[in-house]
């Protein structure tokens, strides 16, 4: 390659200085040709952004390009050259004018840094991407522009300068990723809840502005993660923020912006949004995505006019992020996500579209969901080989119904606290571990199962106490209603018309009707049994009676199969043969909730 060391001197004309080339007499310039070829490439210098003088000396080699050079797609970012102009206007740049200024055959490189004239206006642009045609992850990002060539133009941030009417890509960069690994992410079990949240909250950012502005429609810029405790909504809120291309997301708990100083809280919620204010002032469709991520909403976001602390601090939150979301100046560059266990104690204002639109339920997983959750916990000893050959997710997965994902991460946790406990000596900790001796065994995972219990499981403890010395054999009209009873669970378990069965089961005291359907709840194998006993309630008022059994009869909404005892009905409801009877307000609670159909959504199944 030939090298020569080339004088710097005056260009012949003023407006070739802005052209992005390099100009020699034609003595020079057929000396660095290529044989045969009439296009003359050559690297100029050590880097691609000069600062020379007349009479410097530049080193200048011969470059022969490969045959596979040219330019797929290309990503300028644009600024003004003096920062002086870039805070006295701001200008809008029409690009598909502008990128007329550039011609064919012109060779990028990442970093290039180039000036140029354009309406009287100084620019400076910078190479942050050059894709060649066929070619992933070259050595040099670099490569010759054609006239199939896509240039993308971004506005520099603080430039002012306004990128318009820009010919889009068909898709964006919005993600980081270009598939989604749900298992690598460390996420299981919620695959159809992703897939919901994608289509609705992001397939419309995934297409340019332009598509969706010709659509008509705006972007969602809301969603509620709502579900029972330890299922993975702070995870899968955790995840989507690092997926997405943009700012870091914030994330804040609901209590840490509360302040008792008067105004201080709505300057907090105010400040959360400010980056999100300033980036779409100066850049526009340009800016970045602000992921705003608020963990337990409920604790700010509670419905206005029902807290009594005579501040109203909570409704001018309520109302300070309705404006901001939704308000005369909406943003939209934001996407909140709130999360809650208590979707019931927001205001609904909140909820309705335009706002925390997006509204997904992260229930408890099923089999196969327990099964991934199980294998992303356990894959690190079982690469290390710390997980011994006996041990059988798929059962595990099976025993362990109506477990959340964190108590699925509990329940490994235990296990791995069994295989670690064995190789240690109580006389002496100091002894040294022998790690290969190390191994998580099936008993392990089964000593775990009877230590971590699931909070929305049956109630073993309880209904065993129900009937401590078994079941006595009382003929064969016990065993008649013994064996309708367990056909109304099958019933439950297997006909789709029957989502409600309810049973009474009537007869003197002590003769066996707690213990009969204690039986039942056992034998049936529901993930979900609970016993409602008036025991239980000893003490408490009419109102926390009624709010008790309507939070059982909510628990058992979550699972797909449940069963509810309801033990010593009438003194559940008080009833006396005398005086007031019965509690009405306990009463009326149970007729609403014993004929009220579990919810569809969930396909819940209940046995009464």
């Amino acid at each position: 390659m030939a090298t020569d060391m080339m004088i710097v001197t005056n260009t012949p004309a003023k407006d070739l200085v802005s052209t992005n080339f390099a100009y020699c007499s034609l003595v020079d310039l057929r000396h660095l040709a290529a044989p045969g070829s009439r296009l003359v490439y050559a690297l100029v210098g050590d880097t691609w952004y000069l600062r020379v003088s007349t009479g410097d000396a530049i080193p200048v080699h011969r470059f022969i390009p490969p045959e596979n050079f040219n330019l797929a797609l290309l990503t300028l970012e644009l600024d003004f050259l003096s920062k002086a102009k870039a805070r006295e206007e701001q200008s809008d740049v029409p690009v598909n004018d502008f990128a007329q200024c550039f011609t064919v055959l012109q060779v990028m490189t990442v970093g290039q840094k180039v000036t140029f004239e354009y309406l009287g206006n100084n620019f400076l642009f910078t190479v942050n991407q050059a894709v060649v045609e066929g070619v992933e992850n070259p050595d040099i990002e670099r490569g010759i522009l054609s006239e199939d060539t896509y240039i993308v133009f971004e506005a520099a941030s603080g430039s002012g300068i306004k990128i318009t009417n820009q010919r889009e890509s068909a898709s964006s960069n919005i993600f980081r990723q270009k598939e989604f690994n749900l298992k690598a992410l460390g996420i299981g079990g919620l695959s159809a809840e992703f897939a919901d949240i994608f289509r609705r909250a992001f397939a419309s950012r995934v297409f340019p502005p332009h598509v969706t502005s010709k659509l008509g429609i705006k972007h969602v810029k809301g969603m509620l993660l709502y579900g029972p405790p330890g299922t993975g909504k702070t995870l899968m809120a955790r995840q989507i923020g690092k997926m997405l291309n943009g700012k870091e997301p914030k994330i804040v708990n609901g209590p840490e912006v509360l302040s008792k100083f008067v105004g201080e809280t709505e300057k907090n919620v105010r400040d959360l949004f400010a980056d999100a204010e300033h980036d779409q002032r100066t850049r526009g469709d340009q800016s970045d995505l602000h992921v705003i991520i608020f963990d337990e909403i409920d604790a700010i976001c509670k419905s206005r006019g029902s807290t009594r602390d005579g501040t109203g601090v909570h409704d001018s939150i309520v109302n300070q992020l309705l404006t901001k979301i939704d308000g005369v100046e909406a943003l939209n560059n934001v996407l909140l996500i709130g999360m809650t266990n208590r979707k019931d104690l927001l205001d609904e204002a909140l909820l309705r579209p335009g706002r925390l639109e997006v509204q997904v339920e992260i229930s408890l997983p099923d089999e196969a969901g327990r099964l991934q959750i199980l294998e992303i916990h356990t894959n690190k000893m079982k690469e290390n080989s710390f997980l011994s050959p006996d041990v059988n997710l798929a059962e595990i997965a099976a025993r362990t119904k109506n477990y959340s994902g964190a108590e699925l991460e509990g329940v490994v946790k235990s296990a791995v606290s069994y295989a670690l406990n064995r190789q240690l000596s109580m006389d002496d900790l100091t002894k040294p571990v022998d790690e290969e001796n190390i191994k998580v065994t099936m008993d392990d995972f089964l000593n775990a199962l009877e230590e971590v219990k699931p909070a929305f499981g049956a109630s073993t403890s309880d209904l065993e106490r129900c009937r401590l010395n078994g079941m006595v054999d009382c003929g064969a009209c016990h065993e008649h209603i013994q064996q309708r009873t367990m056909l109304l669970a099958e019933q439950v378990k297997l006909s789709k018309g029957s989502p409600l069965v309810t049973c009474l089961l009537e007869g003197p005291s002590g003769s066996g009707k707690t213990a009969m359907a204690a039986t039942v709840g056992i034998c049936s194998d529901f993930p979900y049994v609970k016993i409602v006993s008036a025991e239980s309630m000893i003490g408490l008022s009419e109102g926390t009676k009624c709010a008790h059994i309507v939070k059982v009869f909510e628990d058992a909404y979550k699972s797909p199969l449940s069963i509810i005892i309801l033990d010593d009905i009438e003194r559940l409801v008080e009833y006396v043969a005398i005086g007031p009877r019965f509690s009405n307000i306990i009463s009326q609670t149970l007729l609403v909730l014993l004929k009220r159909l579990p919810p569809q959504v969930r396909k819940s199944r209940l046995l009464l």
